[in-house]
């Protein structure tokens, strides 16, 4: 279609459920499955884009609400867009704003027009609606955007979780979003389905996103203290029912065992604090050290760590061997063999056997 991006996913190589692939973005190619940074404001804490290159990361996450903040997007867009505002030469995702609406619930309201929130920096209300929502990410210019989303806690049920999926489709918060995002030749516009942990939710709202979008699609509402076996089924079921040729971005994922099932699972795309805010307090993920180090070198230490993680992943489903990796890896996490039994049962789900 004419005015539209000239993005392409291509899957090169494929193991049971597990894919690897390219993802052509306006700034870079980025090899799927992948884990990406996240930078909250724009910068992350501790490393330097220099940094983040020299580990080769071809994609990092920005947070549409604190940017559209502080330090406002009309400023981000006068000062050229975000990757000349932070020197970031390669892809960058921002989100919707959406998960404010749990982690800022106490500050916010929320209606069919749109979310109002009262900022915690500023004290002023604002009123945030599916067109405001792409209107602040075409001004950041992101290489990928998502929709406004209504966001409900993972462990909410009755009602309430089905009006919030409702209104991401139904009630045209989508649609608003479509039809309010113009920036099609060098962006990318994510829809995310909701649902929280009923499957029968989740597969409606897959199903009205796939027809609406065909570039891709975002898992939403998860990791937020839901257990795992709950959690690592709603991504199963959800990789079931998205097509096949499109990347699949699971949400706020960054534990190394989560991103490993949900790569096994299916999905394309990761993202998730935690390998920052872990250094931030004095933890490294697999790190055996003496003496005491600078939050800044742990920091270098984890996120190098969860992309090295990605590059197994990937060579294992270019060289077939998914299950040898599958044994490995869990031998590494839990070395005495005690692995959680939800686990165990994701791994079953997929016909892999462990053995360590």
């Amino acid at each position: 279609m004419k005015g539209e991006v000239a993005m392409n996913f291509r899957i090169i190589a494929q193991a049971n459920r597990a894919r690897r692939g390219e993802l052509k973005l306006p700034h870079s190619v980025v090899e799927t499955p992948v884990f990406m940074p996240v930078g909250t404001q724009g910068t992350m804490k501790g490393i330097l884009p220099e940094q983040l290159i020299d580990m080769d990361c071809r994609i990092l996450l920005c947070n549409t609400y604190h940017l559209g903040h502080r330090p406002g997007h009309e400023l981000v867009r006068k000062a050229g867009g975000l990757h000349k505002m932070i020197n970031w030469p390669r892809s960058i995702l921002t989100d919707s704003g959406g998960f404010q609406m749990v982690s800022l619930n106490k500050l916010m309201s929320i209606d069919e027009t749109g979310v109002q929130f009262v900022s915690p920096h500023t004290n002023q209300l604002t009123h945030l609606t599916p067109e405001h929502c792409i209107e602040i990410q075409e001004n950041l210019g992101a290489d990928i955007i998502m929709q406004l989303d209504h966001v409900v806690h993972v462990l909410t049920d009755g009602p309430v979780v089905e009006e919030a999926m409702q209104r991401s489709i139904r009630l045209s918060w989508l649609d608003r979003c479509l039809a309010a995002h113009k920036r099609r030749s060098d962006q990318l516009l994510f829809p995310i389905v909701q649902g929280g942990l009923n499957l029968k939710l989740r597969s409606d709202c897959a199903e009205e996103m796939s027809k609406r979008c065909t570039i891709g699609i975002a898992i939403g509402g998860l990791s937020g203290g839901e257990e795992k076996r709950s959690f690592w089924k709603v991504v199963a079921h959800c990789c079931e029912r998205l097509p096949q040729q499109i990347p699949r971005y699971v949400m706020g994922v960054g534990w190394a065992v989560d991103l490993v099932i949900c790569a096994l699972l299916g999905a394309d795309m990761f993202d998730c604090v935690y390998p920052t805010r872990t250094a931030r307090f004095g933890s490294a993920l697999r790190l055996k050290l003496q003496e005491e180090i600078g939050c800044h070198l742990i920091s270098l230490h984890n996120i190098k760590h969860q992309l090295d993680l990605m590059k197994r992943i990937r060579e294992a489903i270019s060289n077939d061997r998914v299950q040898e990796f599958l044994n490995e890896f869990l031998h590494e996490q839990y070395p005495d063999g005690d692995i959680p039994e939800w686990i165990r049962n994701a791994a079953a789900y997929m016909n892999y056997q462990i053995i360590i």
